[in-house]
């Protein structure tokens, strides 16, 4: 295959692979499913559910479909840990697909609750983590240890961009159409995504499941390099403290601003178009100092969160969420980088399907946070204090961050520089 020549050469080897380019192009398309779900999963919460509970039905239905995945990884490792990486990836889109397409038949038929709601989305996410720790281990295989840097962040630009289509169709069909459809469309997403894992050969991962091996050695690997638990420590309380967005951004469309869908749509696709301009345009540097960057992006995001708190024209909240978006882009790939940069090539899958495990826990329980909040303080104010402390956990990193570097540079008495660990990156 002839690529571009405009292309950036860091991205030529990795889509020059045709495994690769097939199942990335299955992942684009079920992004776009997902993509279309910001939008439905609350909306339809917020239809279903009585106007004095819906901040709780809301954070409580994008909480279901994603945090399910933990107890499943947990639960069902018993039966599931002998299963291979691909056959684990087909489950997970399969039982995805079922269930989802469940929510429009229930809505059709006139029997669609809000309880029924959160149980069917839940069972949906069973297997998520199982998928997702398959689906990364599977890439980390079929790329060498030079193209993953590129290869990743093509995969989380292909995440972001699925936030551009996906928002815009998916506000223009809850307004005009019905969000359970919607929902019935990224079920259909998944099915397409399992069909094309079955018809595509892909490399074998052995006869343990890469989540299984997390579960028994991924979690006390990262305890054991203190920087990488300390990566992982920063990005779960960044994608916690992210999870109240979800929540309190569509209720701030509607009780706060009286606008229909097709603004949270808006919203949510000018910032899938920040975050693939940002996330290409630092996966194309070759060199970038990847710990400050990723702090810097950690209070950034939290920056362009404030102005949501004050009674300011929307179309600054809209300017600030698309820059948003640019700063937020990035932060994906370069933490991801910064895993397989620090770790033992040897133990690279078991801990990024620790990290995976791990992470799949904090922006659902964010948004299971963030409906409470809601309820409490309101929308405007749940956005503020969110890009609020999320400043501060980023000058806790900065503070952290310098005092590592001077512990690494400060002389020892023999004139040489103290400590064992290589500078950070």
């Amino acid at each position: 295959m002839t690529l571009p020549r405009l292309l950036p050469s860091a991205y030529r080897p990795v889509l020059a692979n045709r495994v690769f380019r097939r199942l990335i192009g299955g992942f684009a398309v079920s992004y776009l499913g997902d993509g279309m779900s910001f939008v439905a999963v609350a909306w339809l919460a917020m239809e279903l559910a009585p106007p004095a509970s819906a901040g709780l039905w809301i954070g409580g239905a994008v909480a279901a479909y994603t945090l399910p995945g933990v107890v499943g990884a947990l639960v069902l490792g018993r039966w599931l840990r002998r299963v291979p990486a691909r056959r684990l990836l087909l489950a997970d889109n399969v039982v995805r697909g079922v269930f989802l397409g469940v929510v429009p038949l229930a809505w059709l038929a006139g029997v669609l609750t809000p309880p029924l709601y959160v149980v069917l989305l839940a069972v949906s996410s069973l297997l998520h983590a199982w998928g997702n720790a398959g689906k990364y281990t599977l890439l980390a295989e079929l790329l060498p240890e030079e193209q993953r840097l590129a290869g990743n962040t093509v995969v989380s630009s292909l995440n972001f961009a699925a936030t551009i289509a996906g928002p815009a169709i998916a506000g223009v069909l809850v307004t005009y159409v019905s969000s359970a459809l919607v929902l019935g469309l990224d079920a259909l997403t998944y099915v397409f995504l399992a069909v094309l894992v079955a018809r595509t050969r892909l490399p074998g991962v052995g006869q343990v499941s890469p989540v299984d091996k997390a579960a028994r050695g991924g979690l006390a690997l990262l305890r054991s390099h203190p920087e990488l638990l300390g990566l992982l420590t920063l990005t779960w309380f960044f994608n916690l403290l992210y999870g109240p967005v979800e929540v309190a951004l569509p209720l701030h469309v509607t009780r706060d601003l009286g606008a229909p869908g097709t603004l949270l749509g808006l919203y949510w696709m000018l910032f899938g178009i920040g975050a693939v301009v940002g996330g290409l345009a630092v996966g194309a540097l070759r060199r970038l100092p990847l710990w400050p960057v990723t702090v810097v992006i950690v209070a950034g995001w939290g920056v362009l969160l404030l102005p949501f708190g004050f009674d300011v024209p929307v179309a600054v909240t809209v300017a600030c969420f698309t820059l948003g978006g640019v700063v937020y882009g990035p932060f994906v790939a370069l933490s991801v980088t910064l895993m397989q940069t620090a770790s033992p090539p040897q133990h690279l899958a078991a801990m990024l399907a620790a990290r995976s495990a791990v992470l799949l826990t904090a922006s659902p329980l964010g948004t299971a946070l963030g409906g409470p909040l809601t309820t409490a303080l309101g929308p405007r104010a749940t956005l503020a204090g969110s890009g609020l402390v999320t400043v501060a956990l980023g000058v806790v990193a900065c503070v952290l961050l310098l005092a590592r570097r001077a512990a690494l540079t400060r002389p020892s008495r023999n004139g040489e520089a103290s400590g064992t660990a290589p500078p950070l990156a």
